[in-house]
């Protein structure tokens, strides 16, 4: 945190140092992050507007975001079904689609983008999004891995871009990575870390480093268990119960990585490695080329490491 309490503000007098109240919303992505990001700002007093290229993904989208919401409605509201009812119609009140981000830029104090981990799409976005916006309007990423600085670079809004990295499911994970490059202002970093606490997210401060703090440690992580399953160090089996049981983590390496995806780990490390090849942390893994190769993705594809019906 003492790296953001000490930033230098450039372009901001004493009097401006207050973060901006967070009210419009734009997410750009209805997959399962934008979304989840949707559902919970929708919740939590904001109007948002949940922005994709078809209404076809986005019926899909709202979809997804009402059956999460039953969910959230039988856990919180067991014995007050009309209350749940209640809840549920204003979340949806709160919350519109649309296809032409350009005609809702306008009206948005935040804009996050959560589309895929590609920089030249993000950068495109953000970039013919930034002609359009009002001054104020914050633009964040959920990047996992991607610099927040290559990502702004595309805009004019230097010091009012920064990262909001949500996890997956959002509605139910409570981390928040706020990322702030050397260009965030004060005031942007604290708008955005008081629009996670009002989210009911426990934010943390992340520099635009290498995947932030937890994917930094977990992509590794994930590799290291894959080379020593390569080496016949340990079965893949025996390695998921070591630390399952051992360090206490609700899951093995293999099975996270097949819940996260192991073509989105290759994707990571690629990066990684490209930017920093002699981190002998970045090094990839043959075994996991090949599987990617293969279409064997994980859980998402019916099998990765192991197999799921």
């Amino acid at each position: 945190m003492a790296f953001c309490t000490r930033h230098v503000v450039r372009g901001f007098s004493s009097s401006a140092l207050r973060p901006a109240v967070i009210k419009h919303v734009m997410i750009i992505g209805g997959g399962q992050m934008g979304a989840g990001i949707a559902q919970v700002a929708a919740s939590t007093g904001h109007s948002v507007t949940l922005v994709d290229t078809s209404e076809e993904i986005l019926n899909k989208s709202v979809k997804g975001i009402e059956g999460s919401l039953k969910r959230v409605v039988k856990k919180k509201f067991a014995d007050k079904p009309e209350a749940g009812a209640e809840f549920i119609h204003k979340v949806l009140q709160s919350l519109s689609t649309s296809t032409h981000a350009e005609s809702v830029i306008q009206s948005s104090d935040l804009v996050v983008e959560a589309i895929v981990e590609n920089l030249k799409v993000k950068q495109e976005i953000f970039g013919r999004l930034d002609k359009l916006a009002p001054q104020h309007t914050i633009f964040a990423s959920n990047t996992s891995s991607l610099p927040i600085a290559d990502i702004a670079s595309s805009t004019s809004r230097l010091d009012r871009f920064g990262g909001l990295h949500f996890f997956n499911p959002v509605p139910m994970m409570k981390l928040v990575e706020v990322i702030a490059t050397p260009a965030t202002s004060q005031e942007t970093f604290d708008s955005l870390l008081n629009f996670s606490k009002v989210l009911g997210k426990t934010p943390v401060s992340c520099k635009d480093t290498p995947g932030f703090i937890v994917n930094r440690l977990l992509v590794p992580y994930m590799l290291e268990a894959v080379r020593l399953y390569e080496r016949g160090h340990g079965s893949k089996e025996d390695i998921d119960i070591a630390m399952k049981l051992g360090a206490g983590y609700p899951m093995g390496p293999f099975e996270l990585s097949d819940y996260v995806g192991l073509d989105t780990i290759k994707f990571i490390i690629d990066g990684w490695c490209e930017k920093d090849p002699g981190n002998p942390l970045f090094k990839s893994s043959e075994m996991l080329n090949k599987l990617v190769s293969e279409g064997k993705l994980g859980r998402k594809s019916g099998e990765g490491f192991y197999k799921y019906k």
